[in-house]
């Protein structure tokens, strides 16, 4: 395992989840090193392969002292807004053992009296350290849990504290008086099958005490199923067969409809409306005008450039920090990555810019009237 300290620029920054507004990442990479998770895109920004995931963590050693600085200048405003710990690594894998950043990163919001809603995500029994420090917030405490099979957990999220682990975690989370929630995600595919196994899951959920939960249908962008199927090659050909076939629309109805069974049969509250597909949560996105993949990106910079429409950037460097600019179209022309690069203040040894390195953009309006309200 890989163990390399950096230093962040932001550690607080813009959410592009549905519903928290801002979310901390103490660390890049995850020792956990679950099959199908979407986040090892993280390897880009400090340069390992997606292949690795699992074998690195890049400590942000100076994440505390800029949570704090963050803190405190945040106008008033911003002192109820959501924050999620985390989005893109666990904030409680081994490393957080030895480091404490998420512990130094509640103390702060402790210390700052911090108003909003800090939410946990994690697959950890590590969180039962911090419930001093939570139950001072106005917090809340979410599990990944998958299945309530442990030889199937060890095989999906290799190192992770198995399932039963995890299970009890919630369970103690209750007893001390935290809120708390089950993250579903993914939804495996062999559940339309086998759906006692299913059931099994959501009525060792309701045991714990938990109410609420989040239910996400497995997301397999290229990047994480080649992972995959690098390991269920070995498995039967049925069981190969039900996950190359779980993106469609059928097999994602029949799963929705046992969840909403499950839901009713042990007095569940499900967030965000129901089960939620990725692919569903991209087009929402589309149709605010806003744009998170690379054609997406490139579509509607050229349009914003017939259109002399300004556009709003939101660029991730390789350590993770992120910079907003508003860029108008003269400066988009050939997508001219020099000028991008002065435009947005990037530091001259990050060499490694690129539009691939753009993780949403959105329309501003005219250059007209971008001038006048500057």
């Amino acid at each position: 395992m890989k163990i390399a300290e950096i230093e962040a620029k932001s550690i607080i920054v813009a959410s592009k989840l549905p519903d928290t507004d801002y979310v901390a990442n103490p660390y890049t990479g995850c020792q956990f090193g679950c099959l199908y998770c979407y986040a090892t895109f993280m390897g880009r920004f400090v340069d390992e392969p997606r292949s690795n995931w699992g074998n690195y963590v890049y400590v942000k050693k100076n994440a505390v002292e800029l949570a704090k600085k963050q803190l405190a200048s945040w106008p008033e405003s911003k002192n109820h807004a959501s924050i999620l710990l985390s989005s893109v690594t666990d904030p409680y894998h081994g490393v957080e053992q030895k480091y404490r950043l998420t512990r130094g990163i509640l103390d702060a919001l402790v210390e700052y009296n911090y108003q909003g809603l800090i939410s946990v995500l994690t697959k950890s029994p590590l969180v039962l350290r911090d419930i001093d420090l939570l139950q001072q917030l106005n917090s809340e405490v979410g599990l990944t849990i998958t299945t309530t099979d442990d030889k199937l957990s060890r095989f999906l999220e290799v190192t992770a504290p198995l399932a039963s682990r995890r299970l009890d975690t919630l369970k103690q989370l209750v007893e001390k008086g935290i809120p708390t929630y089950a993250f579903v995600g993914p939804l495996l595919p062999h559940f339309r099958y086998q759906p006692q196994l299913l059931d099994d899951l959501f009525h060792g959920i309701a045991d714990t005490g938990t109410k609420d939960i989040y239910v996400e249908h497995i997301n397999l962008p290229s990047y994480v199923k080649e992972r995959m199927w690098k390991e269920l090659r070995h498995e039967s050909e049925q069981i190969q067969e039900i996950y190359g076939g779980s993106k469609t629309q059928k097999h994602r109805d029949i799963l929705t409809g046992l969840v909403n069974n499950l839901v009713a049969k042990y007095g569940l509250q499900i967030r965000l409306g129901g089960t939620i597909y990725h692919e569903d949560l991209k087009k929402k996105n589309e149709q605010k005008g806003d744009a998170t993949s690379l054609d997406q990106i490139k579509s509607l910079i050229e349009r914003a450039i017939a259109g002399n429409e300004v556009i709003r950037i939101t660029y991730q460097d390789f350590q993770g920090n992120i910079t907003i600019r508003d860029i108008s179209p003269f400066e988009w022309t050939d997508f001219d990555e020099k000028k991008v690069r002065a435009f947005c203040h990037l530091r001259q040894e990050e060499r490694s810019f690129s539009v691939l390195n753009i993780q949403k953009a959105e329309y501003i309006g005219s250059t007209k009237g971008h001038e006048q309200n500057s």
